[in-house]
């Protein structure tokens, strides 16, 4: 098992204050929306919809925006967008490497708005494939503690391809091949646990460690690309200590 991180304890915090502040909404919609135009409208056969209708759902996204947003991807309504999926790559201080997933109609816009947030908040963007080798697809599902244990959780997912169960405080996290998502996720359901969420992510092979200098500056550059509504997802190799984010709580 890998050991405990604050920072993923961290993000989870920080994607509860984003919904309440509105800002994760119209990026899970469109989550749900592209599920949709890509494998149908039909979630008993579209588990990668299933899961982004999930994901909404569990963030309180209400239920017509829902509707409306699988009408549009799978063409019963219109006004859907062409979203593309586009992959930045750089660097924060300190040498952390940082992937950027765009899911835009508008590549030139994104382009810009990303390498303006690198520009201005001390990171470099990088050549394609010159960070993305420091991470691979995974399977993460996100259980939390509640109503159950670090064993049984374990014991649900591992014949399903579950590779390993980290402690996050007041969740869990499994770990699968990308491939193994659904059945791990689906493994969960038949054992009656809840989940909260389940991703294919980008997880970093190796991680580098930040005091709290180094903290500020990575998620300051983080913030600044999540702000952009072409940004769909920020992946990072850093990690910092309990102390070291505590400290960062406290500002």
């Amino acid at each position: 098992m890998s050991g405990h991180s604050k920072w993923a304890t961290t993000k989870h915090k920080k994607a509860a204050i984003d919904a309440k502040r509105g800002k994760l909404f119209a990026k899970l919609i469109k989550n749900i929306e592209v599920a949709a135009r890509t494998g149908g409208g039909d979630v008993a056969g579209n588990p990668t919809l299933f899961d982004a209708i999930q994901k909404a759902k569990k963030t309180s996204v209400p239920n017509d925006n829902i509707d409306r947003a699988v009408k549009r991807g799978s063409g019963q309504e219109a006004g859907g967008a062409d979203y593309q999926t586009i992959m930045y790559e750089g660097y924060a201080s300190g040498g952390v490497a940082l992937l950027v997933e765009c899911l835009t109609d508008n590549r030139n816009r994104a382009a810009a708005e990303v390498r303006t947030a690198f520009s201005r908040n001390g990171g470099q963007m990088a050549d394609p494939g010159s960070v993305s080798y420091l991470f691979s697809r995974k399977g993460v599902v996100m259980v939390p503690k509640e109503g159950t244990d670090e064993d049984s959780v374990m014991e649900a997912v591992l014949e399903a391809g579950g590779e390993e169960v980290n402690d996050y405080g007041d969740s869990f996290e499994v770990l699968s091949e990308a491939t193994d998502l659904v059945a791990v996720r689906t493994a969960l359901q038949d054992a009656g646990i809840e989940y909260d969420s389940a991703d294919v992510v980008f997880y970093p092979s190796m991680q580098i460690e930040v005091d709290a200098e180094g903290a500020r500056k990575v998620l300051r550059l983080i913030d600044a690309l999540e702000d952009s509504d072409d940004v769909q997802n920020v992946y990072s190799n850093f990690d910092a200590s309990d102390e070291v984010m505590a400290e960062l709580e406290d500002d």
